[in-house]
């Protein structure tokens, strides 16, 4: 099994990469294979909506960066995205990248395991949790848990091992979703995957 991570913050080795560490050490004891992705200072286009993708299978802005995860996301059982919070919502590189990402990859998301872990000074980390869950409950990604959201504090990097609670609740995290993956995987193999309707898109125009 394997678990793609995302390390959206600027800080190669801040905060988020602390939380995310905590959860790949868990992952490897699992037996679960991980591979972290780090979109730190890189440059990411935000999506312009053009729908190339639909013709072509991959986002127009072949930067490598978000095509080339596309595949990695693909074969993965299971995506851990990770971000410090900026003004109360995720940075905006690494909200470019996830929204290209999933908009532009069309393989289908049911049952692989989503989580996030969110890296804050002071305020805003709900609300960063909160946006980074949708990306997973709109493509049919159950969402792993653990005793508390999934939150560590600190403001220089490192500060965050101080976080006794946020360090408990992100390894937590990554044994739940440990589990779950298990035991998805357990119940693909004897149930195969839920049925699935037609897609219906309607608006709000009468």
């Amino acid at each position: 099994m394997k678990v793609l991570m995302i390390n959206g913050s600027p800080r190669e080795n801040g905060n988020t990469m602390l939380a995310l560490s905590e959860m790949k050490a868990v992952f490897e004891k699992e037996g679960i294979e991980t591979e972290v992705i780090q979109i730190g200072k890189k440059g990411v286009r935000g999506c312009i909506a053009c729908g190339s993708c639909f013709r072509t299978g991959k986002c127009v802005f072949d930067d490598d960066l978000v095509n080339e995860t596309a595949k990695k996301f693909e074969e993965a059982d299971g995506l851990v995205i990770g971000s410090p919070v900026y003004y109360a919502q995720p940075n905006g590189s690494l909200s470019a990248f996830v929204q290209r990402l999933f908009f532009s990859s069309h393989f289908d998301k049911c049952m692989k395991v989503g989580a996030c872990v969110v890296a804050d000074r002071r305020g805003g980390a709900a609300t960063t949790f909160d946006a980074l869950n949708k990306y997973f409950t709109i493509s049919e990604m159950p969402v792993a848990s653990a005793g508390y959201w999934n939150m560590v504090y600190g403001s220089q990097p490192g500060e965050a091992a101080k976080d006794l609670e946020g360090m408990v609740t992100v390894r937590t995290l990554a044994r739940n979703m440990a589990f779950l993956m298990k035991a998805i995987a357990l119940g693909k193999e004897k149930y195969g995957l839920p049925e699935k309707e037609p897609h219906q898109q309607t608006n709000f125009i009468r």
